[in-house]
């Protein structure tokens, strides 16, 4: 990573957040979630929107263990 590229914001499946550069293919089982910027602005973004770091599964399987 550095100053001069482009990232995006990728999410899989289980709802975990990665940077990627902008100009390169997505990987399969990743999906855009529509944020572009440099790196620090990305970063800031999924700082803020991944505030719980457990995989998707494994939250539902700690809800339904509760429920």
């Amino acid at each position: 990573m550095d100053e001069n590229t482009r990232y995006q914001v990728l999410r899989n499946d289980e709802e975990q957040y990665s940077l990627w550069p902008a100009d390169i293919e997505v990987p399969a089982g990743w999906q855009p979630v529509g944020k572009e910027g440099t790196e620090a602005e990305c970063s800031a973004y999924v700082d803020d929107v991944w505030t719980d770091m457990r995989p998707k599964s494994l939250r539902e399987r700690m809800e339904n263990a509760g429920a």
